[in-house]
This record gives C-alpha cells, sequence and structure tokens, in this order.
C-alpha cells in the first residue's frame, strides 16, 4: 500500500444477510446480501452517518485499501482525514448495489432453491429496490436517520431515491453529474451494450456458468467507456496517428485504449449484472418538468447538485432540471456547473471545486436549524 497520511489505510468489504426483500415487482428476494465498507466512526448519538452510493461499475470499496492492493477505493480521494467525506468527522458507509456482483446478492448469488447461481432468472430490481435494501442495512446499523446521502451518476439517482422514498431519514443529500430519468438517447447506448452481451455466442440465455460471454461483455464496455469521456480529453489524451498496418491491426491508441478497458473489464465483472443494472438505470424515472416537482414535493433534505460543463453522458441541463424543480417545491438547493475537461468521469477524478463544494455543503447548518 502507497503511504499516505490522508489515507484510511487497510480495509475489508463486509457481507451482511438481511433476510429477505420484497421488491417493487412484487418478487421476493431470498437471500438478501449486503457488501458493504465502513470509515470512520458513528457517533454515540448515530448523527453522523453518511451514506455513499456507487455508480454503474463501481463496488462498496470506495476508500483505503485492500490488504496486497496497490490501486485504492473508487472514491479514495474524497473520503478519509480531512477530505471531503472526514472521517474525522463522519462515518462513511459504502454498499454495493443488489444486482451487482461485488458482494451484495445478485446474479452470481447462489438459488437456495437450485444450489446455482441465479443467472437470468434473478428478478429485476430497481433503484427503488437499491435504496430499500440499503435502508434495511442502515436499520440493521441502528442508525434511524442519515447526516447525508451522496452519490454520482447511478449513485446520484440513489439518492434523489433517498430523498423521495425515506424523507425523514436523511439530512442532507448530494447528487453529482447525475439526471432524474434517462433520455432516450442516455438508453439507447446501454441498449446497444446489452444487445452485444446478447449476441455473444457464450450467452446461452444468461446461463452461461464458467464460459461468460466475454466478447460481448468486452464490447459493452467499449461502448460505454466511450461516454465517460470528452471530446476533449480523448482527444488531450490519444490525438491522432497515421494508420498502419492491415484492416486486422487496431489503427489509432485510442482504439487500443478501448481495447484494453473491455478486456480487463471481463475480469471483474458480470455479464448478467451489467444487463441488471444498466435495466435498473433505463427504467429509473422521477420525471421531468411539472410531474418531476410533484414527485419531489414531499422531500426534506438540503441539496447540493453538481453537474460537469463537458458530461455529454448526463448532460448539465438534467442536473438543472433536478435543482429547478427543488426550487420550485421551495426546497433548499445549491446547484454548481463545474468547469472540467474529463466528462462524466469528471466526478470520480480529483479536483478543488468538488471537494471544497462538498465540503463546505456538508459543513453548513441545515435548513430550518
Amino acid at each position: 500500500m502507497p503511504e499516505n497520511k490522508n489515507s484510511i489505510g487497510i480495509v475489508e468489504t463486509k457481507v451482511q444477510d438481511l433476510g429477505e426483500l420484497t421488491l417493487e415487482n412484487g418478487s421476493i428476494l431470498v437471500p438478501l446480501e449486503i457488501a458493504y465498507e465502513t470509515y470512520g466512526r458513528l457517533s454515540e448519538q448515530k448523527d453522523n452517518a453518511i451514506l455513499i452510493c456507487h455508480a454503474l461499475s463501481g463496488d462498496a470499496h470506495a476508500a483505503g485499501y485492500h490488504k496486497g492492493d496497490a490501486k485504492p477505493g473508487w472514491w479514495n480521494e474524497y473520503v478519509g482525514p480531512g477530505k471531503s467525506f472526514d472521517t474525522d468527522k463522519y462515518f462513511i458507509i459504502s454498499t454495493n448495489v443488489i444486482g451487482g456482483c461485488k458482494g451484495s446478492s445478485g446474479p452470481t448469488t447462489i438459488n437456495p432453491k437450485t444450489g446455482k447461481p441465479f443467472g437470468s432468472s434473478f428478478p429485476f430490481v430497481s433503484i427503488t429496490d437499491m435504496v430499500n435494501a440499503q435502508k434495511k442495512l442502515i436499520e440493521h446499523m441502528g442508525i434511524e436517520k442519515l447526516f447525508c446521502v451522496a452519490g454520482g451518476s447511478m449513485g446520484g439517482m440513489q439518492a434523489l431515491q433517498w430523498s423521495v422514498s425515506f424523507p425523514n431519514h436523511l439530512k442532507k443529500c448530494i447528487v453529482i453529474a447525475s439526471t432524474s430519468e434517462h433520455s432516450a438517447q442516455q438508453i439507447s447506448f446501454n441498449e446497444v451494450g446489452r444487445q452485444a452481451i446478447l449476441s455473444d455466442p457464450f450467452w446461452n440465455n444468461g446461463d452461461y456458468g464458467d464460459t461468460p460471454p466475454k466478447k460481448g461483455l468486452a464490447l459493452a464496455r467499449m461502448v460505454g467507456h466511450i461516454t465517460y469521456l470528452s471530446d476533449d480529453s480523448m482527444r488531450e489524451k490519444f490525438g491522432r496517428k497515421p494508420p498502419k498496418g492491415n484492416i486486422k491491426t487496431t489503427d489509432f491508441a485510442v482504439g487500443s485504449y478501448l481495447l484494453y478497458q473491455g478486456e480487463t473489464f471481463v475480469d471483474r465483472f458480470d455479464a448478467n449484472s451489467y444487463i441488471y443494472v444498466t435495466k435498473a438505470l433505463d427504467h429509473f424515472s422521477l420525471g421531468k418538468g411539472r410531474i418531476l416537482s410533484e414527485n419531489l414535493s414531499g422531500v426534506k433534505a438540503d441539496f447540493l447538485i453538481i453537474a460537469y460543463s463537458s458530461d455529454w453522458l448526463y448532460p448539465p441541463y438534467q442536473s438543472r432540471e433536478i435543482a429547478k424543480a427543488l426550487e420550485v417545491n421551495a426546497l433548499p438547493v445549491t446547484f454548481c456547473e463545474i468547469n472540467f475537461s474529463k466528462g462524466h468521469d469528471s466526478f470520480l477524478i480529483f479536483n478543488t471545486e468538488q471537494s471544497n463544494s462538498i465540503k463546505h455543503f456538508l459543513e453548513s447548518s441545515s435548513w430550518g436549524e
């Protein structure tokens, strides 16, 4: 582990069996297992807990290092002593969503009825189901009210849904590079990825066992990764070079990069989980305009909404729409559009403006105090 005086050090992912969960569609999910990590110390009053929600390919490992790993958690620059999510002040909880493949119940989980992985028989899970599962974990910890729920991209959707589903159980809400519902274009990108997986000869209707559809999943990741970057960041990183070789070779550096992203992704993610989680994203909808305002009329949290100027996957207008819907309801909201060139992935990369915005928001007095 690299030395870092602001690192929380070695951490481990834990898995909690929470029994069962009735899903939005009426299905019963058994077992309900949630993978999670915690950082910092819960106060005696249990009033300093912050839930961090991950994006599509993320997991519970948000900060610190797993034993033997050189790479830290996906939001390590923001979580730790003295950082935006200051572990000297707050008790941070990071969970893996249900439907995923990093320890929480999902398609790779063993079905107790068959003794085999659920595969494509795993029930459909929604963003609301993911949030309901998190709520059960929070209750298990004896926490009645979260100080804050925060997340970017799909994590922002979870945070937003928390404010709607459990308005009395969170004080603050941070939504970064996210949306209240997918546009047709956003759904299209995910559908292309899913079709790449389904067209792989090893797909086998989702029951692929030890021979997963690696080529299909790699293609899905390549398509997705393009949307996470900006034109400027790709130009800066790869530029152009004259073609060489023949039609069987990859002519451009960006092509080799995308191939690498796809090939490494299949070693750490499950194809079925990719389908389930992207479908949860596409089906998430709190509406737009008047409908969104009505759906947010019952929330009680203070909000920080952050967007990125270079994000073309979740463009700033979608974040502004959330902020406007909150303002219509006379709810306290701070909106910040950050000029940062890294595209949708900007929220994962350290930048001072995002760091300071989060820190100030968490330290500021809540509305009505």
